[in-house]
């Protein structure tokens, strides 16, 4: 599975081969780099925020844990060398549905108030990936309060 998930990386960044054919591992890699970038914009990963992001990931793919941890391994080296997300949410935008965007949506508000807290950085990634993906920013804002509500953080002045 890595070496295939090298080769999605080698395309990416030659701006190669057609979002419509990515198979499966490509969204995979695609989504988990998004949710490592997510995951370390608050200046580190700590494991409840990686925790989050393989479970999600383990529930969208239905691969095993092993699997999820080796490519969470591997995005989370690409989310740190890559300066550009359009290559990213151009595959799972061409991939995913419209609720199958707004789950991602939900997983990635999931990782970053996993610590409890929402960052700066965090806020204004996500409203980058939600205009990347074409999440309306309503659709975005119920995903957060489904998020907040999965993780616990629903009272008030429970999260920023």
């Amino acid at each position: 599975m890595l070496a295939r998930l090298q080769r999605f990386m080698a395309r990416l960044e030659a701006g190669g081969d057609s979002v419509k054919t990515a198979p499966r591992d490509e969204l995979a890699m695609a989504a988990a780099v998004l949710l490592s970038r997510a995951a370390a914009l608050d200046g580190g990963v700590d494991e409840r925020e990686r925790a989050v992001a393989a479970d999600r990931l383990v529930e969208r793919f239905g691969v095993s844990r092993e699997e999820i941890d080796a490519v969470m391994a591997e995005a989370a080296q690409t989310a740190e060398e890559s300066v550009d997300l359009y290559g990213f949410t151009r595959v799972l935008k061409g991939q995913l549905d419209p609720d199958g965007r707004l789950m991602l949506m939900e997983a990635l508000w999931e990782v970053v108030y996993a610590d409890g807290t929402l960052h700066d950085y965090e806020a204004q990634l996500m409203r980058r990936l939600a205009g990347l993906l074409f999440v309306p920013d309503r659709d975005s804002g119920e995903a957060r309060k489904r998020a907040l509500v999965k993780l616990g953080l629903d009272a008030p002045g429970a999260s920023d």
